[in-house]
């Protein structure tokens, strides 16, 4: 398995200021170029560490979720990672070797390894390597549903899970779940779309749910609202609910992203909004 990691650095000052980098109503594209180390986030509980934010609720922007890329130097970590009651997460680790304890049991995660950190779980973080870690974070605001049990946390990896094959495509278009689809408990999912070269979605996916993309692996063309998009290993997007959408895979190798999505709930009609700006 193959991960894109952020280097991290500055272009020097000769390079051109061209790049992909776009914002729009519907969709955003945030480049690999301009990971670079000065839109570094640090983060309150983390030691030697650092990360780049990918999305968070903003009035135009996401709504129902936050993604970072989180590194990690050796002996750096965190006790408490998650402060808020009440949100859930996934770890996805890209490169490195990331201890996390969780519940008590500690748990060494290597590149694609994958943890769902349920709200209220009690976990910590921590770089016992001599080489930076570096893993993605995406936390949600947990919304229980009258009588389904919240799922409990769980640890696992890309490599264990087995991709599951879309229908009527051979294998050119297959999805790593790492959660039961029909499980109801769960209110995001984090998977990994897989596409082979010349591999596509063949229709404009038009739907309720926003999704983060993060390009592990590979590159393609995206279908945005109307715009054809190339992006590459390194490069995430955002899209809106209802955001037209369709891709193809541009060869030579697999064509690979992390995907979330919020799943499973039913609309809410009432109540306040959480998006800064937006009134409700």
């Amino acid at each position: 398995m193959s991960y894109f990691t952020p280097p991290g650095g500055l272009p020097a000052q000769t390079e051109l200021l061209t790049d992909r980098a776009i914002v729009t109503e519907a969709y955003t594209v945030i480049p690999k170029g301009v990971l670079r180390d000065i839109v570094t986030s640090n983060l309150p509980g983390f030691r030697a560490a650092r990360s780049w934010i990918l999305a968070r609720p903003v009035a135009g922007f996401a709504t129902t979720f936050s993604q970072l890329i989180v590194e990690i130097a050796p002996g750096g970590g965190a006790d408490r990672p998650e402060q808020e009651e009440g949100v859930e997460g996934v770890v996805f680790v890209t490169s490195g070797a990331l201890t996390l304890e969780l519940e008590g049991l500690p748990h060494v995660l290597g590149a694609g390894g994958y943890a769902y950190l349920a709200a209220g779980a009690t976990w910590s973080l921590a770089n016992e390597g001599d080489a930076p870690v570096s893993f993605h974070w995406i936390r949600k605001a947990y919304e229980p549903a009258p009588d389904i049990a919240a799922p409990a946390s769980f640890v696992t990896r890309d490599q264990d899970v087995a991709p599951r094959e879309m229908p009527d495509t051979d294998g050119a278009w297959a999805t790593t779940r790492f959660v039961d689809p029909d499980d109801l408990g769960h209110d995001m999912h984090v998977n990994i779309v897989t596409f082979q070269p010349g591999g596509s979605i063949p229709f404009a996916e038009t739907h309720v749910m926003e999704h983060g993309l993060f390009v592990l692996e590979g590159k393609g063309v995206y279908r945005l609202n109307g715009d054809w998009v190339e992006v590459e290993a390194g490069d995430f997007m955002w899209l809106r609910a209802f955001c037209p959408q369709a891709c193809y895979a541009g060869g030579p190798g697999p064509f690979r992203y992390l995907l979330y999505k919020d799943v499973n709930r039913q609309v809410r009609l009432t109540g306040h909004s959480r998006i800064e700006g937006v009134e409700p």
